[in-house]
């Protein structure tokens, strides 16, 4: 009888098929853990370990998973994976819990009288074939940003069916990614060679904690501080991990970092101080320094928000003409910009004029600066995620709204709960005419809305596959296996595998050609074999494919991104020219509001995690609770105590949160993390918010970054009211963030002096 993919899907349900165990110890980490090691009261057995990727991050990281008796016991990070070398996430460890979490959804569920009632596999597969016959024309498939095979298939998926398919991020990277094409022409994110810099630039980017890649450039920013003569200056408004390590901190008026850029270019450029081998010709349409004229530090200091007090016997002018001799006088240096620089409405203007800075020191894919990475070494394989800005997201609300949308997929997203309620998205799916169906493993805002859910497996249980982004500089193919099976009252399936069965039932799988996801995989596995190259040994497709899984993955060190590439031609005339302030409108409010994401929790996808609850912010300790990073000296001016709970109001609306006093907050600026006020869901996520939403994206203005589309998240103004109530804070004591005034030529406004201060 033939396999259908059907078949194959109950097939594959009741176990995990092909995991290959690896042999990688670490100075002899792994026989201390091993059986015949362990204390004689200790029960024992075999321990195999196992090569996957971890899911819980938008990186992907390399892991290893420790089984026991069918039974994952341990994560930690695969040395031999190129871009996190061994080390790991506080995220990652949270895959044991996903694993065995007491809230996941065991099987599918059919929405029935409005309550989510449990039906057969076999009943949920043919109602997920009937609403694609009726609806699923122009259907929406929304997942997270998804590279790999994964992203193939969802890509074809939808469009087998006239529809659309997008990746959902909260703090999307359409900006980053904007200015990476217009200055560098690259179409994947660049590398940063940290390990190898002398001196590092980073405006607004939390790099060391949850921006694009924290744990790649955590390894590179350790090999950074063993060198007593490396200098780390950071340039942000809020006072986050990254400008917590950072040797000087620049507070800055949210908005105004590409001012500040720019100002460090004119001195560079008017004291000669750039690179030998650089064109200013080229980059100032021959004008040289006068073409950033509007940006001397003469005319623009006063208006940057840095504090003159702060200088002593120093102006602010002074001090940028300081760094801009630093940076240019410490090569390789490299500068970086993302995160709450990118979100404003000026965002475009602020990444172009941060990037540009590292043609003006030679550092354009050079060692010690910004690296590229090339592409694909497959066709079918993904490098970039496919994900939407804040003009997707309104047109595909927009549809639903027009009817020209009737069915959403979604697959480890959850827009509802991550898009402002301006963009209309939820009031566009809670409607009777569309049908949601969702493929997650919990329950969460979206799928709480949900018609008809079909839980996905976790990642230790599935297979998949990916291209990290940013990559190391080469090519790498990361490979993700079944660990263990699915504990015995669950019933998960796979995403993948449901999509590729689906389409093949409908007549729809013309360009969706496998069988499951470890078909695809092993297709890739094969096609790599015959590129004949590559970190895995092998003398033959099958010993290949055994390897491959065993080391994780496949990467090449010879298939390098380009070497350099080509300025555009007056790249700071044309920066210059589109300069704009941010706007801050909406309303007479004191604070500048600037939202971030959770150490552990990131943007709320792992708020159902107790680990991730339970682990301590690492600049406040904070735990358990959205807390209100305020300003200590504001905070007493407003008669506020560490531990009141105030509302935080917009023109948009209010949440509630708790009063953090924190010394280093400059006075008008707010950071309230993400990660809180889930209303479904698992109780880990949900206690506390009954009543109140702690939810900071629900607040927030819709403002697009210009030319890009992107949603400008942190230019928005907020007040500050006190509700009369007050509780513990849950955090862990201890001196942080102390700091002193520099006083010597090269310092910044603030030295940090915080415990983690130095290697990350």
């Amino acid at each position: 009888m033939k396999l259908t993919r059907r078949n194959f899907l109950a097939w594959a349900g009741l176990s995990s098929i092909g995991a290959v165990a690896c042999d990688v110890f670490q100075d002899g980490e792994f026989e201390l853990q091993s059986p015949v090691m362990q204390p004689e009261d200790l029960v024992k057995g075999r321990d195999n370990w196992y090569s996957t990727l971890c899911r819980h991050c938008p990186s992907n990281e390399g892991v290893l998973v420790r089984v026991m008796e069918g039974r994952a016991k341990k994560i930690q990070g695969n040395p031999n994976y190129p871009t996190n070398q061994g080390k790991q996430s506080a995220r990652c460890d949270g895959g044991l819990q996903a694993l065995y979490h007491p809230d996941r959804i065991s099987g599918p569920m059919q929405r029935v009288g409005g309550v989510l009632q449990p039906i057969d596999w076999a009943i949920a597969l043919d109602l997920l074939k009937q609403a694609l016959n009726e609806r699923g024309d122009g259907l929406a498939l929304v997942t997270e940003p998804t590279r790999g095979h994964l992203g193939t298939i969802s890509n074809r998926f939808a469009g087998a069916f006239g529809g659309r398919y997008l990746g959902f991020e909260a703090l999307d990277q359409a900006t980053y990614r904007a200015a990476v094409k217009n200055v560098f022409g690259q179409d994947l994110l660049p590398d940063f060679d940290l390990a190898n810099s002398h001196f590092i630039l980073s405006f607004g980017a939390d790099f060391l904690s949850t921006w694009v890649s924290p744990t790649r450039w955590s390894v590179g920013y350790g090999e950074f501080r063993d060198q007593e003569v490396n200098t780390h200056v950071h340039v942000d408004a809020r006072f986050s991990m990254t400008a917590a390590n950072a040797d000087l901190w620049i507070p800055i008026q949210p908005g105004m970092e590409g001012h500040l850029a720019l100002s460090i270019a004119h001195v560079i450029l008017t004291e000669g101080l750039q690179a030998p081998e650089v064109d200013v010709d080229g980059l100032t349409n021959g004008r040289g320094s006068a073409v950033l004229d509007a940006f001397n530090p003469d005319v623009i200091a006063s208006r940057l928000g840095i504090p003159d007090h702060l200088h002593k016997d120093q102006t602010t002018a002074d001090r940028i003409r300081e760094l801009a001799r630093a940076f240019a006088g410490h090569r390789p240096a490299i500068a970086i910009g993302g995160d709450s620089a990118a979100a404003q409405t000026n965002g475009l203007f602020n990444m172009e004029a941060i990037y540009a800075l590292n043609y003006l020191v030679d550092s354009v894919g050079e060692k010690g600066g910004v690296r590229f990475n090339p592409g694909s070494p497959l066709p079918d394989l993904v490098a970039t995620a496919q994900t939407g800005n804040l003009q997707d997201w309104v047109k595909v609300a927009n549809d639903i709204k027009d009817g020209k949308t009737r069915l959403l997929l979604v697959h480890g997203a959850d827009p509802v709960y991550g898009l402002p309620p301006a963009v209309g998205f939820e009031d566009a799916v809670n409607r009777s005419d569309v049908q949601i169906i969702s493929f997650s493993p919990f329950l969460d805002e979206t799928s709480a809305l949900a018609d008809l859910i079909l839980p996905d497996r976790v990642y230790l249980e599935d297979w998949g596959d990916d291209i990290p982004e940013p990559g190391p500089g080469y090519q790498v193919v990361g490979m993700q296996q079944p660990v263990v099976n699915p504990l015995s009252d669950l019933d998960p399936r796979s995403f993948g595998d449901i999509l590729l069965s689906v389409a093949q039932e409908l007549g729809r799988d013309g360009d969706l050609p496998w069988d499951s996801m470890q078909a695809a995989l092993r297709e890739s596995s094969d096609a790599l074999f015959g590129l004949n190259r590559g970190s895995v040994p092998g003398n033959s497709a099958d010993e290949f494919w055994n390897n491959l899984l065993k080391q994780g993955g496949w990467w090449d060190e010879r298939d390098t991104g380009p070497s350099s590439v080509n300025a555009p031609n007056g790249l700071f005339a044309q920066i210059a020219a589109k300069a704009a302030d941010p706007d801050m409108s909406g309303g007479a409010n004191e604070f500048y509001l600037i939202p971030f994401s959770h150490n552990t929790l990131l943007d709320g996808r792992n708020s159902h995690l107790p680990w991730a609850q339970s682990t301590p912010d690492p600049v406040t300790t904070v735990s358990w609770q959205t807390w209100i990073d305020i300003s200590e000296s504001r905070g007493n001016e407003l008669g506020l105590k560490e531990g009141d709970i105030v509302q935080v109001v917009s023109d948009q609306g209010s949440i509630k949160g708790i009063v953090y006093l924190n010394p280093a907050m400059p006075p008008n600026v707010l950071g309230v993390p993400l990660g809180g006020g889930r209303r479904n869901g698992s109780a880990y996520a949900t206690e506390g918010n009954e009543r109140d939403s702690s939810n900071v994206l629900s607040i927030l203005r819709v403002k697009e970054v210009s030319e890009t589309g992107a949603l400008a998240w942190a230019s928005n103004r907020v007040r500050v009211i006190f509700t009369g109530e007050s509780i513990n804070i849950s955090k862990f004591e201890g001196e942080y963030g102390a700091r002193e005034i520099g006083n010597h030529p090269g310092e910044d406004v603030y030295k940090t002096t915080s415990p983690g201060h130095g290697h990350s």
